[in-house]
C-alpha cells in the first residue's frame, strides 16, 4: 500500500478505507461478497467531489454567471476529466478486480477508473476529513481548471455556437453503433454538419459519446 500512498501523497491512518476504495465488485463477487467494494465509497465520494469543486470555482471566479460555474463543473468531473486523473497516478495498477475484468481491460476503463477516483476520495475524506479530502482532489482540479481552452463551455455547446453563425448550417448528433453488456455499454456516435460527417466518439453514454464527437470536430476545425 505504501506505493499508491506516495502516488497519491497521503498516508492513511486505517489501511481498511484505502483497500475499500481500491476494491471492484467484480473482486469482491469472486470472493462471495466476504470482503467490501467501493461502491458505497464512489457514492460519498461523488457527493465530497461535488462540494470540494463548487466551493473551488464559486471563489476561483466570483464573476461567473450560475450556468457557467454548472458546465465548468460538468466538464471538470465527468468520466473522461476522473479517468485522466485517475491515470496520472496509475490508479488501476492498483485495484483489485475480478479475472473477468482484469482480462478484459478492466483496469484501464474509464468506468472503473472515475468510479474508483470517486471512491478513494471517499477513503481520504473519511480517514483525514475534509481538507486533505480537499488538497487531493485541488491537486488534479485546479491545473485542470487553468488549461480549460474553450472558455469553460461544453464541447457541444460550443460547436453548436460555432454552426449558428451560419443561418444556413445545421448540426445534429446521430447514433451508430452500441456495444457490450447492458450494465456497461459502449455507445458510438457521429456528428453531422448538414449531410457531411464532421466528427465521431465513442462513450459510455449517449451523451458522453456526443461530447466526445463534437470534441474531434472543433478538433478537426483547429478550435481545440
Amino acid at each position: 500500500m505504501a506505493t499508491i500512498e506516495d502516488k497519491i501523497g497521503y498516508n492513511f491512518k486505517n489501511k481498511a478505507y484505502l483497500m475499500e476504495a481500491l476494491t471492484h465488485s467484480s473482486f469482491a463477487n469472486e470472493r462471495h461478497n466476504k470482503i467490501k467494494c467501493n461502491e458505497r465509497m464512489e457514492f460519498l465520494g461523488d457527493a465530497v467531489l461535488s462540494i470540494i469543486s463548487a466551493n473551488y470555482l464559486f471563489h476561483r471566479f466570483p464573476d461567473m454567471p450560475e450556468g457557467d460555474l454548472s458546465k465548468l463543473r460538468s466538464s471538470l468531473v465527468c468520466t473522461q476529466s476522473l479517468s485522466d486523473f485517475a491515470r496520472q497516478i496509475s490508479l488501476g495498477n492498483f485495484l483489485f478486480l475480478g479475472k473477468g475484468e482484469s482480462n478484459t481491460g478492466g483496469a484501464d476503463r474509464p468506468s472503473i477508473l472515475e468510479n474508483a477516483f470517486e471512491a478513494l476520495i471517499a477513503a481520504i475524506y473519511l480517514d483525514g476529513g475534509m481538507e486533505n479530502a480537499e488538497k487531493f482532489v485541488l491537486h488534479f482540479l485546479a491545473p485542470a481548471v487553468e488549461t480549460h481552452h474553450i472558455n469553460f463551455k461544453d464541447y457541444k455547446t460550443t460547436l453548436q455556437e460555432i454552426v449558428q453563425q451560419n443561418p444556413d448550417e445545421n448540426v445534429n448528433y446521430v447514433l451508430v453503433g452500441e456495444s457490450g453488456p447492458d450494465h456497461n455499454k459502449t455507445f458510438e456516435v457521429e456528428v453531422h454538419l448538414n449531410s457531411n460527417v464532421i466528427g465521431k466518439g465513442k462513450g459510455g453514454s449517449k451523451k458522453s459519446a456526443e461530447q466526445a464527437a463534437a470534441r474531434e470536430a472543433l478538433k478537426l476545425m483547429g478550435v481545440i
